[in-house]
């Protein structure tokens, strides 16, 4: 189901029983505007608590930044902003413990770890689902990818995040 307002600028679909929710463009962040300032607080030992919900998204103009209608995911501004501050590894948390391949299937199985070849394979294959597992996969690939030195990602759930450190649960990406 999708209506438009009364601007037709402005399109929103029925979001699973929750009621109506606007549709807005969604692209991928290409700069982490408060990445110095996050360095910053970082060399100076505090916890930065950066990227929630994906951030505000900006354009450049003459007159400095502008907000606009969109929203960034979450995921790949996480990797972004890893990649800046030159972090040895990214942790994505969700609602499910491990990666699945054959998710909500009888033969649902659990991946501890995969490697940027086997992320491409699943992702050819459709394992990951679009809005959900696939972006948290690509962005830690991108991470994986572009850490020079050995950086690898780990996605489990909060509830089994100290679990999922000592190796005893989640999924693992390296190159």
């Amino acid at each position: 189901k999708e209506f438009m307002a009364e601007d037709p600028s402005k399109v929103f679909v029925e979001d699973s029983g929750r009621g109506w929710r606007r549709v807005v463009a969604s692209p991928d962040p290409k700069k982490i505007v408060e990445a110095d300032s996050i360095l910053n607080l970082l060399d100076n030992e505090f916890i930065v608590i950066a990227c929630g919900g994906g951030g505000i998204p900006v354009v450049e103009t003459e007159d400095g930044l502008r907000g606009v209608a969109a929203v960034i995911d979450k995921d790949r501004a996480s990797s972004l902003l890893a990649q800046d501050v030159r972090a040895d590894r990214l942790i994505i948390l969700t609602a499910v413990d491990a990666v699945c391949i054959n998710f909500n299937k009888p033969d649902q199985k659990e991946l501890s770890s995969m490697t940027i070849a086997d992320c491409e394979k699943y992702i050819a294959e459709g394992q990951f689902a679009p809005g959900s597992m696939l972006p948290k996969v690509e962005s830690c690939m991108e991470f994986v990818k572009n850490n020079d030195h050995g950086g690898t990602a780990l996605i489990t759930s909060l509830a089994r995040a100290a679990d999922a450190l000592e190796g005893k649960t989640g999924t693992v990406i390296t190159r």
